[in-house]
């Protein structure tokens, strides 16, 4: 967490938030529809090395993936910036959430019902580290549609955990997901520091 100036005026609370998913669910896609400010992508083309490793059952239309991280910026009322960093999807980027997750106070994870197990790893992986996060199911078109509970019975969420529907496309419905995850992350601070013995600390950038 840190402080960034607008307009050299007001000191503004600034978070890093990652945006994790499956290969396909659509993160470039909600951090390009939310960002402020041009984002930046580094997206290639997929080619015949990716045969064996990119699963591209339920997205045959997709060309490109994300190689490294996406990255974004978005205000939210008059004290908060968000600094958004999208991770890669495959399984063969993993290594770079370590480096990318440094820092972060919490996480969105786009589902997409066509592929719901491409979660696993995502959801795995931010429990251990014992990071906010929300489930967010990017609503596709033509996708089947399920409730938010269904989907926490299939993934095997805890209740504290939000898990809404959103379109990775909307600014209004981006906005709202990401609304939600600062009010868990300060739900999850405030359990943290009722529990004895414990103090909340929140990570720095």
């Amino acid at each position: 967490m840190g402080s960034a100036h607008s307009d050299g005026a007001a000191l503004l609370a600034a978070h890093k938030i990652l945006i994790a998913g499956g290969f396909g669910s659509g993160k470039t896609t909600l951090v390009g529809a939310i960002s402020e400010v041009r984002p930046l992508r580094t997206e290639e083309r997929l080619t015949t090395a990716s045969v064996g490793y990119d699963d591209l059952s339920g997205v045959g239309a997709k060309t490109t993936t994300t190689v490294a991280l996406d990255f974004g910026r978005i205000t939210i009322g008059s004290q908060l910036v968000l600094y958004l960093f999208g991770l890669p999807g495959q399984e063969r980027f993993s290594f770079l959430w370590d480096e990318l997750a440094y820092g972060a106070l919490g996480v969105v994870i786009l589902a997409d019902v066509r592929r719901l197990t491409d979660c696993f790893p995502s959801v795995n992986y931010f429990e251990r580290r014992r990071l906010p996060f929300v489930v967010a199911i990017n609503c596709f078109d033509n996708a089947p549609r399920y409730d938010p509970e269904e989907v926490r019975v299939a993934l095997d969420l805890d209740q504290a955990v939000p898990v809404m529907l959103c379109d990775a496309r909307d600014v209004g419905s981006v906005k709202q997901v990401l609304i939600t995850l600062v009010e868990a992350i300060s739900a999850a601070h405030s359990r943290d520091a009722a529990r004895p013995g414990r103090t909340a600390v929140s990570p720095r950038m």
